[in-house]
Protein backbone atom coordinates (compact mmCIF):
# COMPACT_ATOMS: atom_id res chain seq x y z
CA UNK A 1 0.00 0.00 0.00
CA UNK A 2 2.91 2.63 0.91
CA UNK A 3 4.92 1.89 -2.40
CA UNK A 4 1.72 2.10 -4.45
CA UNK A 5 0.12 5.43 -2.51
CA UNK A 6 3.63 6.73 -3.16
CA UNK A 7 4.34 5.96 -6.54
CA UNK A 8 0.96 7.40 -7.41
CA UNK A 9 1.92 10.76 -6.83
CA UNK A 10 5.35 10.77 -6.71
CA UNK A 11 5.56 10.50 -10.67
CA UNK A 12 4.72 14.07 -11.26
CA UNK A 13 7.97 14.43 -9.26
CA UNK A 14 10.02 13.10 -11.55
CA UNK A 15 12.79 15.93 -11.58
CA UNK A 16 13.05 16.62 -8.54
CA UNK A 17 13.24 12.93 -7.11
CA UNK A 18 16.07 13.04 -10.09
CA UNK A 19 18.16 15.82 -8.35
CA UNK A 20 18.00 14.37 -4.92
CA UNK A 21 19.17 11.61 -5.97
CA UNK A 22 22.48 13.25 -7.58
CA UNK A 23 22.25 16.00 -5.05
CA UNK A 24 22.90 12.60 -2.54
CA UNK A 25 25.32 10.47 -4.75
CA UNK A 26 28.06 14.21 -4.94
CA UNK A 27 27.31 14.42 -1.38
CA UNK A 28 28.01 10.75 -0.76
CA UNK A 29 31.46 10.44 -2.90
CA UNK A 30 32.78 13.70 -1.24
CA UNK A 31 31.94 12.22 1.88
CA UNK A 32 33.60 9.26 0.52
CA UNK A 33 36.69 10.91 -0.90
CA UNK A 34 37.58 13.41 2.45
CA UNK A 35 38.98 10.40 4.90
CA UNK A 36 41.57 8.89 2.38
CA UNK A 37 43.16 12.12 1.50
CA UNK A 38 43.09 13.13 5.52
CA UNK A 39 45.32 9.56 5.56
CA UNK A 40 46.95 10.71 2.72
CA UNK A 41 47.90 14.53 4.97
CA UNK A 42 49.08 12.38 7.90
CA UNK A 43 50.74 9.40 5.95
CA UNK A 44 52.51 11.57 2.86
CA UNK A 45 52.37 15.41 4.48
CA UNK A 46 52.94 15.61 8.21
CA UNK A 47 55.42 12.70 8.46
CA UNK A 48 57.31 13.73 5.95
CA UNK A 49 57.26 17.40 6.82
CA UNK A 50 55.94 18.54 3.42
CA UNK A 51 54.37 21.47 3.78
CA UNK A 52 53.64 21.78 0.44
CA UNK A 53 51.72 18.33 0.38
CA UNK A 54 49.45 19.46 3.01
CA UNK A 55 48.15 22.67 1.65
CA UNK A 56 47.08 21.06 -2.36
CA UNK A 57 45.71 18.25 -0.50
CA UNK A 58 43.88 20.51 2.24
CA UNK A 59 42.59 23.01 -0.12
CA UNK A 60 41.31 19.96 -2.07
CA UNK A 61 39.49 18.52 0.84
CA UNK A 62 38.12 22.03 1.05
CA UNK A 63 36.66 22.20 -2.13
CA UNK A 64 35.13 18.69 -1.94
CA UNK A 65 33.75 19.14 1.66
CA UNK A 66 32.11 22.72 -0.30
CA UNK A 67 30.92 19.94 -2.60
CA UNK A 68 29.35 17.89 0.39
CA UNK A 69 27.75 20.76 1.65
CA UNK A 70 26.42 21.53 -0.99
CA UNK A 71 25.30 18.25 -2.09
CA UNK A 72 23.48 18.12 0.94
CA UNK A 73 21.92 21.63 0.53
CA UNK A 74 20.37 20.55 -2.57
CA UNK A 75 18.50 17.15 -1.67
CA UNK A 76 17.51 18.47 1.46
CA UNK A 77 15.80 21.60 -0.57
CA UNK A 78 13.97 19.51 -3.73
CA UNK A 79 13.21 16.81 -1.03
CA UNK A 80 11.43 18.92 1.42
CA UNK A 81 9.75 20.37 -1.86
CA UNK A 82 8.66 16.55 -3.03
CA UNK A 83 7.57 15.66 -0.06
CA UNK A 84 5.43 18.78 0.48
CA UNK A 85 4.14 18.54 -2.76
CA UNK A 86 3.18 14.90 -2.52
CA UNK A 87 1.67 15.37 0.65
CA UNK A 88 -0.15 18.30 -0.53
CA UNK A 89 -1.16 15.76 -3.74
CA UNK A 90 -2.43 13.45 -1.54
CA UNK A 91 -4.44 15.55 0.84
CA UNK A 92 -6.16 17.19 -2.19
CA UNK A 93 -7.07 13.52 -3.59
CA UNK A 94 -8.06 12.79 -0.09
CA UNK A 95 -10.72 15.36 -0.07
CA UNK A 96 -12.06 14.84 -3.32
CA UNK A 97 -12.60 11.51 -2.61
CA UNK A 98 -14.38 12.03 0.72
CA UNK A 99 -16.63 14.57 -1.12
CA UNK A 100 -17.75 11.78 -3.45
CA UNK A 101 -19.08 9.65 -0.50
CA UNK A 102 -22.40 8.73 0.36
CA UNK A 103 -23.73 9.60 3.79
CA UNK A 104 -23.24 5.53 4.01
CA UNK A 105 -19.68 6.03 3.97
CA UNK A 106 -18.87 9.01 6.09
CA UNK A 107 -20.84 7.45 8.38
CA UNK A 108 -18.73 3.98 7.85
CA UNK A 109 -15.32 5.76 8.45
CA UNK A 110 -16.19 8.38 10.73
CA UNK A 111 -15.49 11.98 10.28
CA UNK A 112 -12.84 12.02 13.40
CA UNK A 113 -11.03 9.29 11.23
CA UNK A 114 -11.12 10.93 8.37
CA UNK A 115 -10.19 14.23 9.39
CA UNK A 116 -6.85 11.82 11.54
CA UNK A 117 -6.22 10.45 7.58
CA UNK A 118 -6.21 13.26 6.21
CA UNK A 119 -3.62 15.35 8.62
CA UNK A 120 -1.40 13.01 10.99
CA UNK A 121 -1.13 10.09 8.26
CA UNK A 122 -0.21 11.79 5.51
CA UNK A 123 1.82 13.74 7.48
CA UNK A 124 3.38 10.36 8.20
CA UNK A 125 3.84 9.65 4.83
CA UNK A 126 5.18 12.80 4.46
CA UNK A 127 8.07 12.63 6.91
CA UNK A 128 8.86 9.38 5.40
CA UNK A 129 9.25 11.17 1.57
CA UNK A 130 11.75 13.79 3.68
CA UNK A 131 13.59 11.62 5.44
CA UNK A 132 14.25 8.94 2.38
CA UNK A 133 15.48 12.07 0.31
CA UNK A 134 17.74 13.96 3.54
CA UNK A 135 18.77 10.19 4.54
CA UNK A 136 17.79 6.83 3.29
CA UNK A 137 19.01 7.54 -0.38
CA UNK A 138 22.42 8.07 0.83
CA UNK A 139 22.72 5.52 3.44
CA UNK A 140 23.28 2.50 1.38
CA UNK A 141 25.57 4.24 -1.17
CA UNK A 142 27.84 5.72 1.98
CA UNK A 143 27.38 2.12 3.57
CA UNK A 144 28.46 0.10 0.42
CA UNK A 145 31.24 3.09 -0.29
CA UNK A 146 32.63 3.29 3.13
CA UNK A 147 33.14 -0.63 3.30
CA UNK A 148 34.75 -0.89 -0.05
CA UNK A 149 37.21 2.76 0.83
CA UNK A 150 37.56 0.74 4.41
CA UNK A 151 39.23 -2.48 2.65
CA UNK A 152 41.11 -0.58 0.62
CA UNK A 153 42.82 1.05 4.21
CA UNK A 154 43.22 -2.38 5.57
CA UNK A 155 42.11 -5.74 4.78
CA UNK A 156 42.83 -7.26 8.42
CA UNK A 157 40.89 -4.98 10.25
CA UNK A 158 37.85 -6.10 7.93
CA UNK A 159 36.43 -8.82 10.76
CA UNK A 160 35.62 -5.61 12.88
CA UNK A 161 33.29 -3.93 10.30
CA UNK A 162 31.18 -7.24 10.26
CA UNK A 163 30.91 -7.85 13.69
CA UNK A 164 29.98 -4.30 14.49
CA UNK A 165 27.04 -4.55 11.45
CA UNK A 166 25.96 -7.50 12.79
CA UNK A 167 26.11 -6.65 16.44
CA UNK A 168 24.42 -3.16 15.44
CA UNK A 169 21.73 -4.55 13.21
CA UNK A 170 20.75 -7.49 15.42
CA UNK A 171 19.95 -4.63 18.80
CA UNK A 172 18.45 -2.30 16.35
CA UNK A 173 15.86 -5.17 14.90
CA UNK A 174 14.86 -6.45 18.21
CA UNK A 175 13.93 -2.58 19.35
CA UNK A 176 12.07 -1.68 15.78
CA UNK A 177 11.16 -5.34 16.25
CA UNK A 178 9.03 -4.30 19.03
CA UNK A 179 8.30 -0.59 18.13
CA UNK A 180 6.42 -1.30 15.07
CA UNK A 181 2.98 -2.66 16.39
CA UNK A 182 2.76 0.07 18.19
CA UNK A 183 2.82 2.56 15.23
CA UNK A 184 -0.83 0.99 14.14
CA UNK A 185 -2.35 1.41 18.01
CA UNK A 186 -1.38 4.68 18.11
CA UNK A 187 -3.10 6.22 14.97
CA UNK A 188 -6.30 3.96 16.21
CA UNK A 189 -5.87 5.82 19.65
CA UNK A 190 -5.25 9.44 17.88
CA UNK A 191 -9.11 8.52 15.85
CA UNK A 192 -10.18 7.65 19.75
CA UNK A 193 -9.09 11.15 21.17
CA UNK A 194 -10.12 12.99 18.19
CA UNK A 195 -13.50 11.46 17.72
CA UNK A 196 -13.72 12.14 22.14
CA UNK A 197 -12.54 15.97 21.75
CA UNK A 198 -15.57 16.46 18.33
CA UNK A 199 -18.01 14.68 20.18
CA UNK A 200 -17.72 17.45 23.31
CA UNK A 201 -16.77 20.77 21.43
CA UNK A 202 -19.88 20.35 19.35
CA UNK A 203 -21.94 19.11 22.25
CA UNK A 204 -20.69 21.64 24.68
CA UNK A 205 -24.02 22.93 25.46
CA UNK A 206 -25.71 19.25 26.20
CA UNK A 207 -22.72 18.42 28.65
CA UNK A 208 -23.51 22.15 30.37
CA UNK A 209 -26.91 21.63 30.91
CA UNK A 210 -26.69 17.70 32.16
CA UNK A 211 -23.77 18.71 34.40
CA UNK A 212 -21.67 16.18 33.26
CA UNK A 213 -18.74 17.98 32.90
CA UNK A 214 -16.96 15.55 35.10
CA UNK A 215 -17.53 12.58 33.59
CA UNK A 216 -16.42 14.34 29.99
CA UNK A 217 -13.58 15.54 31.60
CA UNK A 218 -12.82 12.05 32.92
CA UNK A 219 -13.71 10.30 29.33
CA UNK A 220 -11.43 12.32 27.26
CA UNK A 221 -8.63 12.22 30.29
CA UNK A 222 -8.73 8.28 29.77
CA UNK A 223 -8.50 8.60 25.73
CA UNK A 224 -5.76 10.78 26.66
CA UNK A 225 -4.18 8.77 29.12
CA UNK A 226 -4.33 5.88 27.03
CA UNK A 227 -2.19 7.73 24.25
CA UNK A 228 -0.28 8.65 26.62
CA UNK A 229 0.47 5.40 27.99
CA UNK A 230 1.48 4.21 24.19
CA UNK A 231 3.47 7.15 23.83
CA UNK A 232 5.76 6.25 26.75
CA UNK A 233 6.00 3.02 25.36
CA UNK A 234 7.45 3.69 22.27
CA UNK A 235 9.52 6.18 23.77
CA UNK A 236 11.30 3.93 26.03
CA UNK A 237 12.17 1.81 23.54
CA UNK A 238 13.35 4.64 21.34
CA UNK A 239 15.89 5.91 24.60
CA UNK A 240 17.24 2.12 24.15
CA UNK A 241 18.13 2.78 20.55
CA UNK A 242 20.76 5.32 20.61
CA UNK A 243 22.92 4.27 23.94
CA UNK A 244 22.76 0.88 22.33
CA UNK A 245 23.99 2.79 19.08
CA UNK A 246 27.07 4.47 20.91
CA UNK A 247 27.90 0.70 22.85
CA UNK A 248 27.82 -0.50 19.54
CA UNK A 249 30.46 2.42 18.22
CA UNK A 250 32.66 3.04 21.13
CA UNK A 251 33.28 -0.84 21.06
CA UNK A 252 33.85 -0.79 17.61
CA UNK A 253 36.37 2.47 18.09
CA UNK A 254 38.38 0.54 21.00
CA UNK A 255 38.61 -2.89 18.73
CA UNK A 256 39.92 -0.54 15.74
CA UNK A 257 42.29 1.49 17.76
CA UNK A 258 43.67 -2.01 20.08
CA UNK A 259 43.74 -4.40 16.84
CA UNK A 260 45.15 -1.62 14.24
CA UNK A 261 47.13 -0.41 16.96
CA UNK A 262 49.07 -3.75 17.01
CA UNK A 263 49.24 -3.47 13.28
CA UNK A 264 50.55 -0.19 13.09
CA UNK A 265 53.08 -1.20 15.57
CA UNK A 266 53.59 -4.23 13.20
CA UNK A 267 54.40 -1.99 10.65
CA UNK A 268 51.71 -3.32 8.68
CA UNK A 269 49.38 -0.21 8.35
CA UNK A 270 50.16 3.28 8.73
CA UNK A 271 48.58 5.23 11.01
CA UNK A 272 47.37 8.04 8.31
CA UNK A 273 45.47 4.66 7.40
CA UNK A 274 44.01 3.70 10.49
CA UNK A 275 42.53 7.42 10.92
CA UNK A 276 41.02 6.89 8.07
CA UNK A 277 39.71 3.03 8.55
CA UNK A 278 38.06 4.42 11.77
CA UNK A 279 36.54 7.42 9.50
CA UNK A 280 34.83 4.66 7.39
CA UNK A 281 33.69 2.50 9.86
CA UNK A 282 31.89 5.05 11.62
CA UNK A 283 30.46 5.99 7.95
CA UNK A 284 29.21 2.69 7.75
CA UNK A 285 27.73 2.58 11.14
CA UNK A 286 25.88 5.71 10.85
CA UNK A 287 24.81 4.86 7.54
CA UNK A 288 22.93 1.50 9.44
CA UNK A 289 21.65 3.84 12.56
CA UNK A 290 20.25 5.95 9.78
CA UNK A 291 18.52 3.05 7.96
CA UNK A 292 17.72 2.10 11.39
CA UNK A 293 16.04 4.98 11.75
CA UNK A 294 14.35 4.86 8.74
CA UNK A 295 13.37 1.21 9.65
CA UNK A 296 11.16 2.46 12.11
CA UNK A 297 9.50 5.49 9.99
CA UNK A 298 8.16 3.33 7.35
CA UNK A 299 6.00 0.70 9.44
CA UNK A 300 4.36 3.46 10.71
CA UNK A 301 4.13 4.93 7.21
CA UNK A 302 2.48 2.04 5.67
CA UNK A 303 0.09 1.49 8.25
CA UNK A 304 -0.84 5.25 7.77
CA UNK A 305 -0.48 4.62 3.71
CA UNK A 306 -3.04 1.45 4.45
CA UNK A 307 -5.39 3.74 6.22
CA UNK A 308 -5.48 6.78 3.44
CA UNK A 309 -5.47 3.88 0.81
CA UNK A 310 -8.64 2.42 1.86
CA UNK A 311 -10.57 5.41 1.56
CA UNK A 312 -9.28 5.71 -2.07
CA UNK A 313 -10.28 2.14 -2.46
CA UNK A 314 -13.65 2.60 -0.72
CA UNK A 315 -16.29 3.00 -3.69
CA UNK A 316 -18.88 5.14 -3.14
CA UNK A 317 -22.60 3.43 -2.94
CA UNK A 318 -24.49 6.79 -5.09
CA UNK A 319 -21.51 6.89 -7.93
CA UNK A 320 -22.15 9.11 -11.12
CA UNK A 321 -23.73 7.22 -14.00
CA UNK A 322 -21.17 6.07 -16.69
CA UNK A 323 -23.09 8.43 -19.64
CA UNK A 324 -25.59 10.71 -17.24
CA UNK A 325 -28.35 13.12 -18.63
CA UNK A 326 -27.29 16.63 -18.86
CA UNK A 327 -30.19 18.16 -19.93
CA UNK A 328 -33.67 18.31 -18.72
CA UNK A 329 -36.79 19.98 -20.84
CA UNK A 330 -39.71 21.21 -19.46
CA UNK A 331 -40.78 22.20 -16.26
CA UNK A 332 -39.53 19.93 -13.59
CA UNK A 333 -41.20 17.50 -11.91
CA UNK A 334 -40.10 14.26 -9.53
CA UNK A 335 -41.88 11.07 -9.02
CA UNK A 336 -41.45 8.99 -6.24
CA UNK A 337 -42.52 5.25 -7.89
CA UNK A 338 -42.51 2.55 -5.43
CA UNK A 339 -39.20 3.74 -3.51
CA UNK A 340 -37.73 1.14 -0.59
CA UNK A 341 -34.90 2.33 1.34
CA UNK A 342 -32.92 0.11 4.13
CA UNK A 343 -29.85 1.04 5.76
CA UNK A 344 -26.77 -1.34 5.57
CA UNK A 345 -26.84 -4.31 7.80
CA UNK A 346 -30.48 -3.05 8.89
CA UNK A 347 -32.87 -5.88 9.33
CA UNK A 348 -36.13 -4.72 8.11
CA UNK A 349 -36.32 -1.44 5.60
CA UNK A 350 -37.01 2.07 6.59
CA UNK A 351 -39.23 3.02 4.25
CA UNK A 352 -41.70 1.24 2.19
CA UNK A 353 -43.36 1.40 -1.17
CA UNK A 354 -43.14 5.01 -1.54
CA UNK A 355 -45.06 6.95 -4.11
CA UNK A 356 -46.03 10.35 -3.99
CA UNK A 357 -45.49 13.12 -6.86
CA UNK A 358 -43.99 16.59 -6.55
CA UNK A 359 -45.18 19.04 -9.06
CA UNK A 360 -44.67 23.10 -9.71
CA UNK A 361 -46.73 25.42 -8.44
CA UNK A 362 -47.88 22.85 -5.66
CA UNK A 363 -46.29 22.07 -1.72
CA UNK A 364 -46.54 18.81 -0.72
CA UNK A 365 -46.15 18.02 2.99
CA UNK A 366 -44.68 15.12 5.04
CA UNK A 367 -45.21 14.33 8.48
CA UNK A 368 -45.31 11.43 10.84
CA UNK A 369 -44.13 10.41 14.08
CA UNK A 370 -40.26 10.60 15.28
CA UNK A 371 -38.63 7.93 13.75
CA UNK A 372 -41.35 7.27 10.60
CA UNK A 373 -38.47 8.09 8.04
CA UNK A 374 -39.53 11.73 6.96
CA UNK A 375 -35.81 12.97 6.95
CA UNK A 376 -34.50 8.93 4.83
CA UNK A 377 -36.78 10.47 2.20
CA UNK A 378 -35.71 13.57 2.25
CA UNK A 379 -31.95 12.32 2.08
CA UNK A 380 -32.89 10.39 -1.01
CA UNK A 381 -33.82 13.45 -3.17
CA UNK A 382 -30.72 14.72 -3.30
CA UNK A 383 -28.92 11.64 -3.62
CA UNK A 384 -27.29 11.33 0.03
CA UNK A 385 -28.69 7.93 -0.33
CA UNK A 386 -29.93 5.46 -3.28
CA UNK A 387 -33.51 3.98 -3.20
CA UNK A 388 -32.50 -0.13 -2.81
CA UNK A 389 -36.25 -0.44 -4.70
CA UNK A 390 -38.01 1.81 -6.72
CA UNK A 391 -36.64 4.56 -8.33
CA UNK A 392 -36.96 8.53 -8.34
CA UNK A 393 -37.36 10.24 -11.54
CA UNK A 394 -37.20 13.83 -12.63
CA UNK A 395 -39.65 14.11 -15.94
CA UNK A 396 -38.88 11.06 -16.01
CA UNK A 397 -35.11 10.10 -15.76
CA UNK A 398 -34.00 8.48 -13.28
CA UNK A 399 -32.06 10.36 -10.67
CA UNK A 400 -29.44 7.71 -10.98
CA UNK A 401 -29.18 8.66 -14.24
CA UNK A 402 -28.77 12.44 -13.77
CA UNK A 403 -25.94 14.43 -14.01
CA UNK A 404 -24.68 14.87 -10.10
CA UNK A 405 -24.21 18.58 -10.68
CA UNK A 406 -27.67 19.15 -13.00
CA UNK A 407 -29.71 16.82 -10.01
CA UNK A 408 -28.28 19.35 -7.79
CA UNK A 409 -28.67 22.58 -9.01
CA UNK A 410 -32.58 21.69 -9.43
CA UNK A 411 -32.63 21.09 -5.41
CA UNK A 412 -32.47 23.62 -3.28
CA UNK A 413 -32.10 21.76 0.44
CA UNK A 414 -32.80 23.09 3.97
CA UNK A 415 -31.65 20.48 5.90
CA UNK A 416 -33.17 20.06 9.99
CA UNK A 417 -29.78 21.02 11.56
CA UNK A 418 -28.93 24.54 9.82
CA UNK A 419 -25.50 24.83 8.94
CA UNK A 420 -23.97 28.14 8.05
CA UNK A 421 -19.96 28.52 6.69
CA UNK A 422 -17.13 30.48 8.33
CA UNK A 423 -17.24 33.89 6.34
CA UNK A 424 -19.69 36.53 5.53
CA UNK A 425 -23.62 36.39 5.54
CA UNK A 426 -22.97 37.23 1.56
CA UNK A 427 -20.61 34.30 1.04
CA UNK A 428 -23.42 31.80 2.77
CA UNK A 429 -26.24 33.55 0.68
CA UNK A 430 -23.69 32.86 -2.68
CA UNK A 431 -23.24 29.40 -2.04
CA UNK A 432 -26.06 28.01 -4.50
CA UNK A 433 -25.36 31.20 -6.38
CA UNK A 434 -21.67 32.68 -6.90
CA UNK A 435 -22.81 35.43 -9.11
CA UNK A 436 -26.37 36.38 -6.74
CA UNK A 437 -26.43 40.30 -6.32
CA UNK A 438 -26.99 42.31 -3.69
CA UNK A 439 -30.56 42.82 -4.44
CA UNK A 440 -31.29 39.43 -4.96
CA UNK A 441 -29.71 38.33 -1.60
CA UNK A 442 -31.82 40.92 0.46
CA UNK A 443 -35.21 39.77 -1.38
CA UNK A 444 -34.55 36.16 -0.67
CA UNK A 445 -33.42 38.00 2.92
CA UNK A 446 -36.79 39.79 3.26
CA UNK A 447 -38.57 36.60 2.36
CA UNK A 448 -36.90 34.69 5.04
CA UNK A 449 -37.98 37.37 7.64
CA UNK A 450 -34.29 37.78 7.94
CA UNK A 451 -33.53 40.81 6.66
CA UNK A 452 -34.44 42.72 9.68
CA UNK A 453 -31.45 41.56 11.91
CA UNK A 454 -29.10 41.38 8.92
CA UNK A 455 -29.40 44.82 8.70
CA UNK A 456 -28.58 45.52 12.14
CA UNK A 457 -25.36 43.95 12.00
CA UNK A 458 -22.27 45.36 11.83
CA UNK A 459 -20.93 45.06 8.12
CA UNK A 460 -24.72 43.79 6.81
CA UNK A 461 -24.16 41.64 3.83
CA UNK A 462 -20.54 41.95 5.01
CA UNK A 463 -21.11 40.85 8.51
CA UNK A 464 -18.61 37.91 9.85
CA UNK A 465 -20.60 34.51 10.39
CA UNK A 466 -18.29 32.33 12.35
CA UNK A 467 -18.19 28.51 11.55
CA UNK A 468 -21.50 26.23 12.08
CA UNK A 469 -22.93 29.89 12.64
CA UNK A 470 -22.24 29.84 15.80
CA UNK A 471 -22.45 33.88 16.18
CA UNK A 472 -26.17 34.18 15.80
CA UNK A 473 -28.94 31.99 17.42
CA UNK A 474 -30.62 29.37 15.82
CA UNK A 475 -33.65 30.99 14.87
CA UNK A 476 -31.75 33.47 12.52
CA UNK A 477 -29.20 30.63 11.94
CA UNK A 478 -32.79 28.72 10.33
CA UNK A 479 -33.64 31.97 8.53
CA UNK A 480 -30.02 32.34 6.60
CA UNK A 481 -29.97 29.07 5.72
CA UNK A 482 -33.38 29.48 3.71
CA UNK A 483 -32.67 32.58 2.27
CA UNK A 484 -29.63 30.65 0.96
CA UNK A 485 -32.21 28.31 -1.02
CA UNK A 486 -34.10 31.01 -2.15
CA UNK A 487 -31.15 33.05 -3.87
CA UNK A 488 -30.33 29.64 -5.21
CA UNK A 489 -33.58 29.96 -7.08
CA UNK A 490 -34.02 25.66 -7.43
CA UNK A 491 -36.65 24.08 -8.87
CA UNK A 492 -37.55 21.72 -5.71
CA UNK A 493 -37.78 23.25 -2.35
CA UNK A 494 -36.62 21.07 -0.02
CA UNK A 495 -37.59 22.07 3.60
CA UNK A 496 -36.47 18.98 6.17
CA UNK A 497 -38.46 20.49 9.78
CA UNK A 498 -36.39 23.87 8.50
CA UNK A 499 -39.32 25.61 10.88
CA UNK A 500 -39.04 23.88 13.79
CA UNK A 501 -36.45 26.53 15.03
CA UNK A 502 -38.84 29.01 14.68
CA UNK A 503 -41.42 30.84 16.67
CA UNK A 504 -44.88 30.14 15.24
CA UNK A 505 -45.65 33.67 14.64
CA UNK A 506 -41.81 34.18 12.32
CA UNK A 507 -43.07 30.08 11.22
CA UNK A 508 -46.45 31.76 9.98
CA UNK A 509 -44.61 34.94 8.05
CA UNK A 510 -41.63 33.18 6.47
CA UNK A 511 -44.62 30.88 4.85
CA UNK A 512 -46.86 33.77 3.71
CA UNK A 513 -43.93 35.12 1.88
CA UNK A 514 -42.18 32.37 0.30
CA UNK A 515 -46.02 31.38 -1.31
CA UNK A 516 -45.28 33.60 -4.25
CA UNK A 517 -41.75 33.42 -4.24
CA UNK A 518 -42.17 29.62 -4.86
CA UNK A 519 -45.06 29.72 -6.79
CA UNK A 520 -43.50 28.42 -9.67
CA UNK A 521 -41.41 25.61 -8.27
CA UNK A 522 -42.79 22.25 -6.42
CA UNK A 523 -42.36 22.81 -2.01
CA UNK A 524 -41.23 19.92 0.01
CA UNK A 525 -42.13 20.53 3.47
CA UNK A 526 -41.16 17.74 6.64
CA UNK A 527 -42.41 19.13 9.43
CA UNK A 528 -43.56 17.95 13.03
CA UNK A 529 -46.18 20.77 13.52
CA UNK A 530 -49.42 20.60 11.92
CA UNK A 531 -49.67 24.51 11.76
CA UNK A 532 -47.43 24.51 9.72
CA UNK A 533 -48.26 21.97 6.85
CA UNK A 534 -52.26 22.39 6.93
CA UNK A 535 -52.38 24.59 4.02
CA UNK A 536 -49.98 22.11 2.22
CA UNK A 537 -52.08 21.10 -1.79
CA UNK A 538 -50.97 17.25 -0.14
CA UNK A 539 -49.95 15.86 2.72
CA UNK A 540 -48.40 12.20 2.94
CA UNK A 541 -48.67 10.76 6.81
CA UNK A 542 -45.95 8.36 7.46
CA UNK A 543 -45.55 5.77 10.52
CA UNK A 544 -42.57 3.38 10.55
CA UNK A 545 -42.06 4.07 6.76
CA UNK A 546 -45.39 3.41 5.36
CA UNK A 547 -47.83 5.85 3.61
CA UNK A 548 -50.92 5.61 6.11
CA UNK A 549 -52.08 8.87 4.89
CA UNK A 550 -52.26 10.90 1.98
CA UNK A 551 -54.69 14.41 1.11
CA UNK A 552 -55.35 17.49 1.96
CA UNK A 553 -55.86 18.97 5.42
CA UNK A 554 -59.76 18.77 5.76
CA UNK A 555 -59.45 15.34 3.94
CA UNK A 556 -57.08 13.43 6.76
CA UNK A 557 -58.95 14.69 9.63
CA UNK A 558 -61.58 12.63 7.71
CA UNK A 559 -59.94 9.25 6.79
CA UNK A 560 -56.89 9.09 8.82
CA UNK A 561 -57.30 8.27 12.83
CA UNK A 562 -52.94 8.69 12.78
CA UNK A 563 -53.02 12.24 11.12
CA UNK A 564 -55.86 13.03 13.33
CA UNK A 565 -54.54 11.83 16.56
CA UNK A 566 -51.42 14.10 15.34
CA UNK A 567 -53.70 17.21 15.34
CA UNK A 568 -55.42 16.27 18.66
CA UNK A 569 -51.68 16.43 20.19
CA UNK A 570 -51.34 19.94 18.70
CA UNK A 571 -54.33 21.50 18.57
CA UNK A 572 -57.66 21.86 19.82
CA UNK A 573 -60.37 20.50 18.23
CA UNK A 574 -62.12 23.94 16.90
CA UNK A 575 -58.07 25.12 16.10
CA UNK A 576 -58.31 21.85 13.83
CA UNK A 577 -61.48 22.62 12.23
Amino acid sequence: MLVRLIWRYLRHYKAAAAIVIAAQLVATVSSLLLPNLNAKIIDQGVSTGDTGYIWRTGLLMLAISVGQIGGQMVAAFFGARLAMGVGRDIRAAFFDRTLTFSQQEVNRFGAPSLITRNTNDVQQVQQLLLMTAIMLIGAPITMVGAVFMALREDMGLSWIILAAIVALGVCVGIIVSRMSPLFGQNQLRLDAINRVLREQLSGIRVIRAFIREPSERKRFNAANTDIRQLGYRIGTLFAFLFPVVGLVMNLSSAAVWWFGGMRADNGQVQVGQLTAFMTYLMQVLMSVMMATVMSMIVPRASISAKRIMDVFLTKSSVVQAEHPVTELTGPAEMDFDHVEFSYPGAEAPVLHDISLELRPGTTTAVIGSTGSGKTTLVQLIPRLYDATKGKITINGVDTRDLDMDLLWSKIGLIPQKAYLFSGTVASNLRYGKPDATDDEMWEALRVAQADDFVRQMDGQLDAPIAQGGTNVSGGQRQRLSIARALVKKPDFYVFDDAFSALDVSTDARVRAALAPTTKDAAVLIVAQRVSTIRHADQIIVLDSGHIVGRGTHAELLESSDTYREIVESQMSALEAA
